[in-house]
């Protein structure tokens, strides 16, 4: 049975950031994950996920400077320092709201220097690894759709994460993402399975819904999945058609759903009120 994870930066956007992990509890989601958390303190951030009442399973390290085009600092030669310093940030954030992966973003790196970024990225993983190892905290790499970035394509992704061979560094495996470049979904699953650590679902190719109106067969993805033993989390990270709320007949099957809301009836007097 998967266990579903609402992303809730892209969820419910309907409703306030720190909002969204109450209700997303109240649709069936069994857990939540977001972006950058970094704009609400560590722990105002831990006390809305604590009441909640399900766990935070993701978030990133911070990027480096969005405005400037920044997608991570891994991989980026001469940022070592940096890097590690973003550490102490994902720490404090773990602390407080125990949760036990982190994605880290590799970066935008120009072609010409990806060869060099390759050590870079690799030393910098197994720093995360071990560090986050003593906290609990598995480390996440995932291949992005952007371009320039340091790790485009599932394949990229997990030739780094087998060179590496770090058990506390992971795959996380962005099925969109993946169908948008290379396909081959269910090959890729059964043969890379084992390192794995973290599963992501939008519909494809618009980014939307799970549903049956996507290019991919969902039912038989979490089939394989279960068939395969996979244990971990699935991230819904996707950008809803309309409202979130209306969108969620996708997750249906697995008792993800809109909140039934609560209607007050009228209270009918008794024959005895009226008379009295």
């Amino acid at each position: 049975m998967p266990r579903f994870a609402a992303n809730v930066s892209m969820l419910f956007q309907e409703e306030p950031f720190l909002e969204r992990f109450a209700l997303a509890k109240q649709c069936g989601f069994a857990g939540t994950e977001c972006t950058f958390p970094y704009e609400v303190p560590a722990g105002e951030f831990g006390d809305k996920v604590a009441m909640s009442g399900i766990p935070l399973v993701l978030f990133n390290a911070p990027p480096g400077d969005l405005d400037a085009g920044e997608r991570g600092l891994a991989a980026l030669e001469g940022r070592s320092g940096e890097f590690r310093d973003s550490l102490k940030t994902v720490l404090d954030y773990v602390e407080y709201t125990e949760c036990k992966q982190v994605h880290i973003l590799s970066g935008v790196v120009d072609e010409d220097d990806q060869l060099d970024a390759v050590d870079v990225l690799l030393k910098n993983l197994e720093y995360a690894g071990d560090l986050l190892a003593k906290e609990g905290v598995r480390v996440l790499v995932e291949n992005i759709n952007i371009p320039g970035y340091m790790l485009r394509t599932p394949t990229q992704a997990i030739e780094i994460v087998r060179a590496l061979s770090h058990k506390n560094v992971k795959l996380q495996y962005d099925i969109f993402h993946a169908q948008m470049l290379e396909g081959g979904i269910t090959a890729f699953i059964e043969n890379n399975i084992d390192v794995i650590g973290h599963i992501q679902i939008a519909g494809a190719p618009n980014r939307d819904e799970p549903d049956a109106l996507g290019e991919l067969n969902w039912g038989y993805i979490m089939n394989l999945l279960d068939a395969h033993g996979y244990a971990g989390w699935i991230g819904a990270e996707y950008k809803p058609r309309s409202t979130t709320l209306e969108g969620l007949n996708w997750g249906r099957d697995w008792g993800i759903s809109a909140p039934v809301e609560k209607v007050e009836r009228p209270r009918y007097k008794t024959r005895k009120e009226n008379r009295e």
